[in-house]
């Protein structure tokens, strides 16, 4: 049997968890909504999370603009989507929602900017 003490990231509410995993089957104690059930088998599962950063901007009002993953990547993808996040640059004007990079780290997730950048 595993055991597991997890924070929930779910909701605002930050339930400590406890998860207990045997023979494929998860329980869940701790949580006071639904999502803590969700986030917890997740993370022993499959472990995502969405990524923040800033990429250099050329041209622009600003030297940075502030990115993020569309949606969140696999845990252990974290650092090569770093690595390819610093080898950015975009060119002004940049809107909030332009893809700067369509498929970041090989995970079909794109790179987004969160901030317009204007020329």
């Amino acid at each position: 049997m595993r055991q597991e003490e997890l924070i929930c990231i779910g909701c605002p509410m930050g339930c400590n968890l406890t998860v207990s995993e045997e023979n494929g089957e998860f329980t869940v104690t701790g949580n006071t909504c639904p999502r803590g059930v969700d986030y917890a088998k997740k993370e022993l599962t499959d472990p995502r999370r969405t990524v923040t950063s800033s990429v250099r901007v050329a041209g622009g009002t600003a030297v940075m603009v502030p990115v993020k993953t569309a949606t969140d990547i696999p845990k252990g993808k974290i650092e090569e989507c770093m690595r390819e996040i610093h080898q950015l640059t975009a060119t002004a004007p940049v809107r909030i929602g332009d893809v700067l990079c369509e498929n970041i780290a090989g995970t079909g997730v794109a790179l987004v900017a969160t901030k317009n950048v204007e020329v």
